[in-house]
């Protein structure tokens, strides 16, 4: 064989079909790890903007029934720390419209409300991470597959020659190697993106928590000051 023709794609072409089958499932992987860590990126960058943008308006003085009524009529495009705040307002209202005014009952009640829409927040900000981990893990050992059952069918070729030169071994071990570079391929974007991500995601859950106590706080400044005072002042 002559040099040019350890090029990869005479390789793939040349290699066994067990092995072209594994170089084509770890492909296709390969994009899909791509293409989920593209929507993550953006998804989580919009989630950023949106939870800043809620925590500026938030601190800015406006009243609090006037960003639940805001929050109510933008529930489809607000963003987690918007839709927190107003599954625990909700549950306050709910409360106090049934006539509770134990400050305790109101405080525990929004605050469980609140600790429901962040797991739920959580599960949809985390959702396909597990995938990018499982290509991460997985593609290295499929490569590594797909290297060893070419190296096989190369040696079990080589049975039937007198005489074996490093000529006609080379050419079936390259080809049995590419498996594993493209399972490396596939698997290295997708541990670095899965480790940027998790450290993203902490961070979020780290910021929707701290709201979650501090507009706790408030409204238990609110129940403190007077039993009959409305959610809408500080």
């Amino acid at each position: 064989m002559n040099q040019t023709d350890f090029s990869i794609v005479t390789l793939i072409l040349q290699a066994s079909l067990v092995v072209q089958l594994v170089m084509l499932l770890l492909v296709t992987v390969s994009i899909a790890s791509w293409a989920s860590i593209f929507r993550k990126y953006f998804s989580l960058k919009r989630t950023r903007a949106l939870n800043d943008d809620f925590e500026r308006e938030f601190w800015s003085g406006t009243s609090l029934n006037e960003l639940f009524s805001s929050a109510a009529q933008n529930a489809k495009f607000a963003g987690p720390m918007e839709r927190i705040f107003a599954s625990g307002m909700r549950e306050y209202h709910k409360l106090r419209e049934r006539s509770i005014g134990d400050a305790v009952t109101l405080l525990d009640g929004a605050r469980r409300a609140m600790r429901a829409s962040f797991q739920r927040e959580m599960d949809a900000i985390e959702s396909n991470l597990s995938f990018l981990a499982t290509v991460g893990s997985v593609s290295p050992y499929v490569g590594l597959f797909g290297t060893v059952w070419g190296i096989m069918h190369a040696f079990t070729g080589l049975a039937s020659l007198q005489q074996v030169t490093l000529s006609t071994v080379a050419p079936g071990i390259a080809e049995a190697l590419v498996a594993t570079a493209i399972g490396l391929f596939a698997a290295i974007p997708a541990v670095v993106a899965y480790n940027r991500f998790a450290r993203d995601i902490d961070k979020t859950a780290i910021s929707l928590e701290t709201f979650i106590e501090e507009f706790s706080n408030i409204l238990q400044r609110n129940l403190s000051a007077a039993t009959q005072a409305t959610p809408g002042g500080r």
